[in-house]
């Protein structure tokens, strides 16, 4: 196959009633991105930390309190997305959720597929915010999944602006590459997109940009958030001039739902007016005196 549709969300961060208020709003989510017959659903970085708001009070600001106090949330929130991807027959990439591992905790994104759970991906590299202030640690290791006959990696936010994670990445075989983001500032934003952008041009492949948006006072952890939806590919072919393929209106909540024709960009790499793929080797070799 060479044509995917895909969904990333622009998903707002909401104080919730219960967790029955979570799963059907999720559910909700899902249903309206399967009704468009999207194939592969992006939902942003901490998406589910709206679930603080179920915890009690005194913890919505204790940073390093309320990591302990999420996880038996965990279990239900596979679950849950487990259950949707299976009922709708879409391949999900879950929000990343804080994951107890080893003596701390990892920045966790779950891909779930119509037959089951499909493996995850741990943020690589930490922001000034979760290493200093939260005490989330680095995970270790890139891997690729598919859907649609497609390979995808992801790039949790920070992650996409370091060039050799996303080549790992698509040297496993990953033709798109997904950035879940949260971003408090259009300056973050701003990063996210540029990174995501130039590895898109970098690997001649496409990237697929889901921000979460937050105006969320009553939690420290997921305050504010910003940004867009977008899609990106290399500007060269017949793909868009300035690389960008779709985008949604800023801080606007919803779906950005496009299809994806993956002849467009491998025939970039193939025959474009530049071969950045084709000459990843010979620029690294480039910089040895």
């Amino acid at each position: 196959m060479s044509v995917l549709r895909v969904a990333a969300a622009a998903y707002p961060v909401r104080f919730l009633s219960s967790w029955q208020d979570y799963a059907a709003e999720l559910g909700r989510w899902v249903e309206e991105a399967a009704r468009q017959r999207a194939q592969l659903l992006v939902f942003p970085e901490y998406a589910p930390l709206e679930l603080i708001s179920l915890l009690p009070a005194g913890l919505h600001h204790d940073l390093r309190g309320l990591l302990p106090a999420l996880q038996p949330l965990l279990p239900e929130v596979l679950a849950l997305h487990e259950r949707l991807a299976r009922e709708h027959g879409v391949t999900l990439v879950a929000g990343s959720f804080p994951v107890a591992h080893g003596a701390g905790y990892v920045n966790r994104a779950h891909v779930f597929g119509p037959q089951g759970p499909l493996g995850h991906q741990d943020k690589l590299l930490m922001t000034r915010f979760e290493a200093e202030e939260w005490g989330i640690d680095p995970g270790a290791g890139v891997r690729v999944f598919g859907a649609g006959g497609v390979q995808f990696g992801v790039a949790i936010c920070y992650d996409s602006e370091f060039p050799h994670l996303a080549r790992a990445q698509a040297e496993l075989g990953a033709e798109l590459l997904v950035v879940p983001s949260f971003t408090a500032s259009r300056a973050g934003f701003t990063r996210v997109r540029v990174g995501s952008m130039a590895r898109a041009l970098e690997n001649q492949c496409y990237a697929l940009h889901a921000p979460l948006l937050a105006d969320a006072p009553w939690t420290s952890a997921i305050e504010d958030a910003v940004g867009r939806a977008g899609l990106y590919a290399p500007a060269d072919g017949d793909l868009p001039e300035d690389g960008m393929v779709a985008q949604g209106e800023w801080n606007a909540p919803g779906w950005l739902i496009h299809d994806l024709d993956f002849a467009r960009t491998r025939r970039v790499r193939e025959a474009g007016h530049v071969l950045n793929w084709r000459d990843r080797d010979t620029a690294q070799r480039r910089v040895q005196p």
